[in-house]
């Protein structure tokens, strides 16, 4: 396994990407979506974890239009602020072209199946949610629900599996939120959705100030099997 930055094509121009490629050279590909800090050292490590299983894993740099190369982290009130200063900016809409191009980067390696999913966290749960409805992503997996009940007019568009881990106490998406996720994608039979009782935003970012072992745990392990199950 080994890990690197590398440079993204895509049509509005070009964009850096932190790599991870298993042992083998050879696997399914995988896009990890960033969550509000950038290609930080937590996106690395998922890359990381994922090669280690078999999986090309690739986190593009979706604020490069923004501020290229961030890496922040959630220790601090500045790297908050500034996080948030990102994601009040960022442009939903170019983020999943520049995604899209991580899928066709991806699918162009020469170590890559051709089937190629999709994981994402926070900003990239949505975005996870939106690879779904506007890619040919193989298999998608969204952490958190994040805006997800904004943009539901898009549900019939999902013709590839989706997953969605949702946090219910989670602080960013009220229950209100919550159910109209629930009820409007229940109606989509290539959705699956895992509510976590008691869980608040971020359970599974390991040394977050939410983090549940037990079931962040639970919530890769389904995600694991997901990705097993619809990339090969």
């Amino acid at each position: 396994m080994s890990g690197q930055d590398i440079e993204i094509n895509g049509p509005d121009g070009a964009f850096s990407g932190y790599l991870a490629t298993p042992a083998s050279g050879t696997g399914p590909g995988i896009v990890v979506i960033q969550e509000i800090f950038g290609v930080n050292k937590v996106m690395r490590d998922i890359c990381d974890d994922l090669a280690a299983k078999g999986f090309i894993a690739l986190c593009p740099d979706l604020f490069w239009r923004l501020e290229p190369g961030i890496q922040l982290t959630d220790k601090t009130d500045e790297e908050w602020q500034k996080a948030f200063d990102l994601f009040g900016k960022f442009d939903v809409d170019a983020g999943i072209v520049d995604i899209d191009a991580t899928i066709e980067y991806l699918r162009g390696m020469d170590g890559c199946t051709g089937k190629v999913g999709a994981v994402g966290y926070c900003l990239g749960g949505l975005l996870a949610y939106l690879t779904a409805t506007r890619t040919d992503a193989d298999a998608s997996v969204g952490f958190y629900g994040v805006n997800i009940h904004e943009k539901l007019d898009e549900m019939e568009q999902i013709k590839k599996p989706l997953m969605l881990h949702i946090a219910r106490e989670d602080e960013f998406v009220p229950l209100e939120a919550q159910s109209q996720i629930e009820t409007v994608l229940s109606r989509n039979e290539n959705v699956v959705l895992h509510i976590y009782e008691g869980r608040d935003h971020a359970f599974a970012r390991e040394g977050g100030a939410h983090y549940h072992a037990e079931d962040a745990t639970t919530a890769n392990a389904r995600t694991l099997e997901f990705f097993q199950a619809n990339l090969g």
